[in-house]
């Protein structure tokens, strides 16, 4: 087999919140990937990076009173640490917010110029007059110009689902200071898709050649029938990212560099290693370029990024791997309902992120169908499969080889034909439809396949009873022969798991002293000798699944649910939600207490991932809250801040504490939480009315 030499990328998390099982779909799938071909012996780097830019940064950073820059470092780390848990290995992981993307943003830019694909043109938008900024689409809410629902964002109506343009909507109110826009007339910048060479390209790329899967073509083709419109890649001051070259005041639009973020991430990678990067992003480079995504931003991939490159002297992904959403007991993820559970939590709560992987792998197909995480059936499936079924074949023969022959194999296993070695060559003869399986993203069918294999073994197991031949002295040498031969036969199993189990497959390793990294090569190889056996995996309770949604339910307020909380969201537009509700009385409002509250101090809780211990001053009155703010807040830059909080309401005994009111917090379809603020001149004690 030709040696492939491949630059793969997942699409880049925005920096506005924590990673959580929606991501790890996209990123636990690609990860598989990159492992296999690594085990196949190909050059393979795996590039990612945090998407740092855009509206919703600056303004979450400004609620947090800190920079940016500090925002998105902090998130960086955060992000980092949520994929090595759950043992992502990227080659580099980066910032979009770095010298490396700048530079080639500005080229990009500069070539599509030279094309004569870019254009510039007066545009009237809705502008804060409070916030004295342009509003992007979903920081504008009103009426639906259609229908007339209220609080509905300025692109689209989530009640009759008609799309618009912003100045249609009715009553328009902005979501972050709550003023009425005014209509204001600004200069932007167009990279003109609706060019005809651009169409031309596209129509071809997309549909005439092996770049998409079925489903995505069609879904092009729609957008095709519809018309391509020209796209606006920039934004006004303030705005958080890279100036655009000569047009003072004015940035790349987010989606513009994010992409872009892929080739800097590589860049990166490529000068610190020593790697040729114009091997990789030259047009007619010889070499593969990969991007897996999910479903919802298959528009920006599949039409505007190809076009980016090919008018910009770049080449164009070989393949985009488009992957569905994520449900959870058959429904969107819930705050509420605890099942918007967070990586962190996840190992928070002691769980094995190696049992997430072989769930999600054994969901998983080359589709864009979505998978859902029945919580029951994760827990009957890892037990059942992974300790029952494969980690049951070691545990049952190692203990017998250990004490019976000293932990040293049969070498005449390895020595006879074929037919005298029954566990081997069952593991051997699924080789071919796993390895296929594999590579091309079919890992429900090699995971189905695998664990066929390990029922046969199992199944000859309790038909050979090794326990009874070990009683019996003249079965001796049979029984020897029996143990290795399964023995060899679990090693085989481990590395067809291995890109999906690879801590497992390093312990294993380590057991039957094989030579790592793990190579598809070494599959033949016999072994001598096992170590003393150690468990590799234990069950899930039930118990801790329901922690883990406990964990998750620990916020005093459910946030509103995502519309679709798997997404990458690297959309500036998500805004702060403002959620209808249904009409109360004057003395309905009258019964809820709100008072203006001093932070006296804020602290973080021991052992939750999203509490802070807030000391809140009402005017005399001193009161301990506990708010599930920490990931979107400093506690040290809270100290002294004015709040509001609800100050009549039932003290709650809570996993952590009690919890003798309530701190307001708007939040809204993305991550993130942001404190109401009163207006200079209010004091600790003064009632909300």
């Amino acid at each position: 087999m030709s040696k492939r030499r491949i630059f793969v990328t997942s699409a880049l998390p925005y920096a506005n919140g924590a990673i959580h099982l929606g991501h790890l779909v996209e990123y636990i799938q690609t990860d598989i990937w990159v492992r296999f071909q690594r085990m196949q012996g190909h050059e393979v780097h795996y590039c990612c990076a945090d998407d740092t830019h855009g509206t919703a940064i600056m303004l979450r950073a400004e609620q947090a009173g800190i920079t940016p820059e500090a925002l998105i470092a902090r998130v960086l780390k955060e992000h980092q640490r949520d994929f090595a848990g759950f043992h992502i290995e990227f080659d580099n992981y980066y910032t979009t917010h770095s010298e490396e993307t700048r530079k080639l943003s500005e080229a990009f830019y500069r070539k599509l110029k030279a094309a004569r694909l870019m254009e510039v043109r007066p545009v009237e938008q809705l502008f804060d007059p409070l916030k004295q900024m342009f509003l992007p689409d979903r920081f504008i809410k009103g009426d639906c110009p259609k229908c007339g629902a209220k609080d509905q964002y300025g692109d689209s109506c989530e009640e009759c689902g008609a799309t618009y343009s912003p100045t249609d909507l009715k009553n328009p109110y902005s979501v972050v200071s709550g003023a009425k826009p005014v209509r204001k007339s600004s200069d932007h910048h167009f990279f003109k898709l609706s060019d005809r060479k651009c169409r031309e390209f596209l129509e071809k790329w997309t549909q005439e050649n092996e770049h998409l899967q079925r489903e995505a073509k069609n879904k092009i083709r729609e957008w095709f029938d519809q018309g391509l419109n020209d796209w606006d890649i920039s934004r006004d001051a303030p705005y958080f990212g890279f100036e655009i070259p000569d047009a003072p005041g004015k940035y790349f639009y987010v989606w513009l560099d994010a992409p872009i973020g892929y080739f800097g991430s590589f860049r990166n990678l490529a000068d610190r290693k020593k790697v040729d990067y114009d091997a990789y992003t030259r047009d007619g480079a010889k070499t593969e370029m990969i991007h897996f995504i999910g479903k919802d931003i298959l528009y920006f991939h599949a039409l505007f990024w190809p076009a980016m490159l090919k008018f910009s002297g770049h080449r164009t992904p070989s393949h985009l791997y488009v992957h569905g959403f994520l449900t959870v007991d058959g429904e969107k993820m819930s705050k509420s309902r605890g099942t918007f559970i967070t990586a962190g939590s996840y190992l928070e709560q002691g769980l094995d992120p190696e049992w997430l992987r072989y769930y999600y792998a054994a969901k998983l197909g080359p589709t864009m169908e979505d998978i859902d995480l029945s919580l029951d059936d994760f827990v009957a499936r890892v037990n059942s499969d992974l300790v029952g079924k494969y980690v049951n074949i070691v545990s049952r023969c190692a203990a017998i080889l250990t004490k019976q022959f000293g932990g040293k194999l049969s070498s005449e296993v390895f020595a006879r034909d074929n037919t005298s070695r029954p566990y081997t060559m069952i593991a051997y003869g699924s080789e071919n439809v796993i390895r296929e399986s594999l590579d091309a993203r079919e890992y429900g069918k090699a995971i189905r396949e695998i664990m066929r294999v390990c029922d046969l073994i199992n199944q000859r197991i309790d038909r050979d009873r090794p326990w009874d031949l070990a009683k019996d002295a003249s079965k001796c040498d049979y029984l020897h022969d029996m143990v290795s031969d399964c023995i060899n036969a679990f090693r085989i199993i481990t590395y067809y798991l291995a890109p999906v189990l690879p801590k497992t497959a390093d312990n294993v390793a380590a057991l039957l002293s094989l030579d790592t990294p793990l190579r598809w090569a070494d599959l033949p190889k016999a072994i001598d000798r096992i170590s003393p056996y150690k468990h590799l995996m234990t069950r899930i309770e039930p118990r801790r699944m329901r922690a883990l949604i406990d964990a998750n339910k620990e916020t005093l307020q459910p946030a509103p649910q995502s519309h679709s909380p798997q997404r990458h969201a690297h959309h500036e537009e998500h805004a702060v939600e403002t959620v209808a509700a249904n009409t109360i009385t004057i003395d309905d409002f009258n019964k809820v207490d709100l008072r203006i509250a001093r932070i006296v101090n804020a602290e973080p809780v021991e052992g939750a991932d999203k509490l802070l211990r807030l000391t809140l001053d009402l005017g005399g009155e001193t009161k301990t809250m506990l708010a599930g703010i920490k990931p979107a807040y400093d506690p040290e830059k809270l100290k002294g801040r004015l709040t509001v909080v609800v100050a009549n309401i039932a003290p709650r005994k809570m996993k952590f504490g009690v919890s003798e009111g309530m701190v307001l917090a708007a939040s809204g379809e993305g991550p993130g939480f942001y404190l109401l603020s009163p207006d200079s001149g209010a004091q600790p004690g003064m009632r909300v009315k």
